[in-house]
């Protein structure tokens, strides 16, 4: 059996189209996220769905919208308490986002359904139905194009909201703009591949691109190809090794994480030390 035969089956040719899209949007946004510091975040809100799911079930309202409600209130949570009290960003997080998902487990527990938790935890990326499928698409191309449109504001937002306010940017509103995309991006891709895989997305990309190069739209680029090469690999190795698709996608960003760290040429560890050698024993100069 090749590595490419399972692509001889529907359901598998579908994963694999639905994996590469939302790795690209979560790709794109991890860029943003780890040069702005908010790798926790991303962790946050895509636990702190969890009772936004659950309660939109119970008033019967789409899932989706109960979970975009539900982490924009995490966010806002975050944001208040952090201005209101002497406690930095990462401790509120915890705090916040560890108290609604533990709300969203006790609300799981004592409502009878078919919620299934195993796919909010892990996804279901080999059996996605087809009105799911079109619902990624259509959101991950508008956060794609709306991302692209305005990255080098958004990029200034992230690095000197300073300067961005001086050259009379909205830097409120790009703020949050942002952080809408991330929460929408979390929720369309929660339904599709799981909490776990969903985290692993909007870190793993943009720390390995940000060990290659210094340039934002390389730094891009470089996230996009390692997300959906990773993506693609995990959902085919799942298939000959009959493993969890979320589980092995995320095994493969981190082993190309892994290989980056070692082998990158402008940051890896052992360009570092090949510089460090150098610097010590300068070469003689004629």
């Amino acid at each position: 059996m090749t590595l490419l035969e399972p692509l001889q089956f529907e359901f598998m040719r579908q994963a694999l189209a639905v994996g590469s899209m939302v790795a690209a949007v979560c790709a794109v946004l991890s860029c943003f996220v780890i040069l702005k510091g908010w790798s926790l975040m991303g962790d946050a809100i895509s636990h702190a769905v969890l009772p936004g799911i659950v309660l939109a079930y119970l008033a019967g309202w789409p899932l989706a919208l109960g979970a975009f409600l539900s982490g924009l209130l995490c966010s806002s949570a975050v944001g208040f308490i952090q201005q209101n009290s002497r406690i930095k960003e990462d401790t509120v997080l915890g705090v916040v986002f560890t108290g609604l998902f533990a709300f969203g487990l006790v609300l799981h527990s004592r409502t009878p359904s078919d919620l299934h938790l195993d796919h909010i935890l892990f996804g279901h990326l080999l059996g996605i139905p087809p009105h799911l499928a079109s619902q990624v698409y259509l959101a991950g191309t508008a956060i794609l194009a709306l991302v692209l449109a305005r990255r080098r504001d958004l990029l200034l937002v992230c690095f000197d909201p300073a300067h961005a306010q001086v050259l009379a940017l909205p830097v409120r509103f790009l703020h949050y703009l942002l952080l809408s995309l991330l929460v929408l991006a979390i929720v369309v891709s929660l339904q599709a591949v799981g909490i776990i895989l969903v985290v692993a997305l909007l870190i793993t990309p943009g720390c390995t691109a940000h060990l290659w190069t210094d340039r934002f739209d390389h730094m891009l680029a470089v996230a996009v190809a390692s997300a959906v090469a990773s993506t693609a690999i995990g959902i085919l190795l799942s298939f000959h090794l009959d493993g969890d698709t979320a589980a092995c996608i995320v095994l493969a960003q981190s082993l190309t994480f892994a290989v980056s760290f070692l082998f990158a040429p402008k940051h890896g560890w052992l360009a570092a030390r090949r510089r460090a050698a150098n610097s010590a024993f300068p070469s003689p100069t004629s």
